[in-house]
């Protein structure tokens, strides 16, 4: 029986197809609830990765999903719930979207983070909480998993109104927590 080869990179060829135009707004960042989810995508050696491609995906300030599917119209008054953006040419990232609610009694608010980068043969999930929901977060499922010394890769820092930073770190030293279905690895 044929065995199987093993998997191999072959881009990055995410900036010519992938990001659209709108793209990283999930949310018009000029609507009163948006808030700014924004970071720097860093390599082991703590460098900039940038020609990372980032997709977040997040319920609605009632902890819902968006109607609208991740569609690719932006409609400025809407909410698609999706977001897709480059990382710049020193890493960073940002998306206008709103404060999710909990999506189920007991959870905390976050938004799911996938990286797409050079070197990786599949994508990396994450999930970015908020660090202003600090007893919703203190008993959330997923988090409550996680080693405490670890727990705080995944917490968006508040650095401004209604913004949140988050520095996603690849491997190495401080590596963001990645999940594999929902489960930390």
């Amino acid at each position: 029986m044929p065995e199987q080869t093993p998997s191999q990179t072959v881009g990055p060829f995410f900036g010519h197809a992938l990001p659209y135009v709108g793209g990283p707004e999930v949310r018009a960042p000029w609507q009163p609830d948006a808030i700014r989810l924004h970071g720097t995508v860093l390599d082991g050696a703590g460098s900039p990765v940038p020609d990372a491609l980032l997709e977040v995906w997040g319920a609605d300030e009632s902890g819902l999903p968006s109607t609208e599917r991740g569609s690719l119209h932006r409609d400025p008054l809407g909410f698609t719930g999706f977001g897709r953006a480059a990382t710049s040419d020193d890493g960073a990232y940002t998306f206008s979207t709103v404060k999710p609610g909990p999506t189920r009694p007991g959870s905390a608010p976050y938004v799911v983070v996938t990286v797409f980068a050079r070197g990786l043969l599949h994508h990396l999930l994450t999930r970015a909480y908020f660090a202003d929901e600090a007893d919703a977060n203190a008993t959330d499922p997923l988090l409550r998993r996680v080693e405490a010394d670890r727990r705080g890769t995944l917490v968006a820092a508040v650095d401004g109104p209604r913004s949140y930073r988050l520095d996603l770190r690849l491997q190495g030293p401080g590596e963001t927590v990645f999940l594999d279905y929902g489960t930390p690895r």
